[in-house]
């Protein structure tokens, strides 16, 4: 097998090869993901029988423990998404911040309604939102869109049990409670500085107007009237429900080891089976706040969650061909010799995956596959590490990300404004994580997992 310099070589081709493939000829980023896993590996010089069982397992390992929570996690959002739970819960914020703190609620809303809403679809679905908080407040169109959009990013890459952070959590073998836990206490100041603030600052020196005719309003897709109106704390009890379940897994082990109680709140409180009990909860509870035919909620759902569980098993299959290749541990011993702290790399090397990429879930997979088994080495907590390479993933989003597109569109923004407001916002948003990840480092030996 190929070993020294050479491994850096076939390492940055093979990163150069995919990003041909999928931003030149834009190819599937799962066929690009295992055909690059393949040739990278016969590159390398692994024995061509080992490398099919190598490629699949890393596959299959990834799936193993998340497979089953990304299907799950799409259906449980889009029941929240149908019942107009999600609307509700972003009018309750608004009612708690004021007009005044209203792009700081609405940062906030995008934080905790991102948890089980993918992006896309909560940006969409709560865009209506911000075109008529926009006209009521007084406030640029540009701080709420920046609110809302850095909102939604930060908790889509820090906490779990969105598929990022939950692979991620995985691959460094950090307990998830604790994961989700520590994911919100980064993930606040990370929204509030890249969401809030910089959204009132760029929203003072870029002015775009909020007309009637807003184009987007007619591209957004018309959501079905509910039977009846849905509370405000039903909503919110159905968004807390599978996180509640997780975290007293965790804090039954703290407090009552070895019980009864903590044997129990292991079982429900375990992420399939807690996300599995949110999820018929949401469908037994939600059901009279549904006009959609529950068939077509679970189509939609099953279509999104297959193209999320191949590109996520893909990403595995790459980063296992990586770990096996010796190719990572190579490539930090380089990299640590340029005095490059732990932490920082973690952050850079997903940072530079997501900014090429344009994928954040791709860049966690990929990033906590190489480095998340090499925790000890590296003599650092891996729970940190890995909050360090989710807040890599949250900045940098370019146009071969949909996302920029996304919020380009529905934010009716041009693309310089989209770079200013996005990408930009979420870069911040990214360093204040990363240095909310350091705070935590101080406490190390004192806070649990750390």
């Amino acid at each position: 097998m190929v070993t020294g310099t050479m491994l850096i070589v076939i390492f940055l081709l093979s990163l150069a090869a995919l990003f041909f493939l999928i931003l030149k000829l834009k190819m599937e980023p799962f066929l690009s993901l295992i055909g690059v896993a393949f040739v990278t590996a016969l590159a390398i010089g692994m024995p061509i029988k080992d490398v099919p069982g190598i490629v699949t397992a890393g596959f299959g390992n990834t799936l193993a423990g998340v497979g089953i929570l990304i299907g799950l996690g799409v259906i449980f959002g889009q029941f929240l998404a149908a019942s107009g739970a999600v609307e509700k819960i972003a009018e309750s914020i608004m009612k708690v911040f004021g007009m005044k703190r209203s792009p700081a609620g609405l940062a906030l809303t995008g934080t905790a309604v991102s948890i089980p809403v993918f992006f896309d679809a909560a940006f969409v679905i709560l865009s209506g939102l911000v075109r008529s908080l926009a006209t009521r407040t007084g406030f640029s169109f540009l701080t709420f869109v920046t609110a809302l959009s850095i909102g939604l990013i930060v908790s889509h890459n820090m906490i779990a049990p969105t598929p990022g952070p939950l692979v991620v959590a995985e691959n460094t073998g950090s307990d998830l409670g604790l994961f989700i836990l520590y994911g919100i206490i980064c993930s606040i100041p990370a929204t509030l500085v890249g969401g809030y603030l910089y959204g009132l600052f760029v929203g003072k020196r870029l002015d775009t107007s909020v007309h009637s005719d807003d184009p987007t309003a007619a591209d957004t897709p018309a959501q079905a009237a509910p039977r009846k109106q849905i509370g405000a704390g039903l909503s919110l009890a159905m968004l807390a429900l599978p996180i509640v379940l997780i975290l007293a897994n965790t804090v039954s082990k703290l407090l009552f080891p070895d019980t009864v109680i903590s044997t129990m709140f292991g079982f429900i409180g375990e992420k399939n089976i807690a996300l599995l009990i949110s999820t018929i909860v949401a469908i037994v509870v939600l059901s009279p706040y549904i006009s959609t035919p529950k068939a077509e909620l679970f189509n939609e759902a099953i279509n999104s969650a297959g193209i999320i569980i191949l590109v996520t098993g893909a990403g595995g299959a790459f980063g296992a061909v990586i770990n096996k290749s010796g190719i990572g541990d190579y490539l930090i011993q380089t990299m640590q010799s340029w005095s490059i702290p732990v932490l920082m790399l973690a952050f850079i090397f997903s940072q530079i995956l997501r900014a090429s990429l344009g994928s954040a879930t791709v860049a966690l997979v990929t990033t906590s596959s190489i480095l998340g088994p090499l925790a000890g080495e590296l003599g650092v907590s891996p729970l940190l590490l890995g909050l360090a390479i989710c807040a890599g993933g949250i900045g940098l989003s370019l146009p071969n990300d949909s996302g920029f597109w996304v919020v380009s569109k529905f934010g009716n923004l041009t693309i310089p404004q989209t770079l200013r407001v996005w990408t930009v916002g979420g870069f911040i948003a990214g360093l204040t994580a990363l240095g909310m990840v350091y705070v935590l480092s101080i406490f190390a030996g004192i806070l649990p997992g750390i």
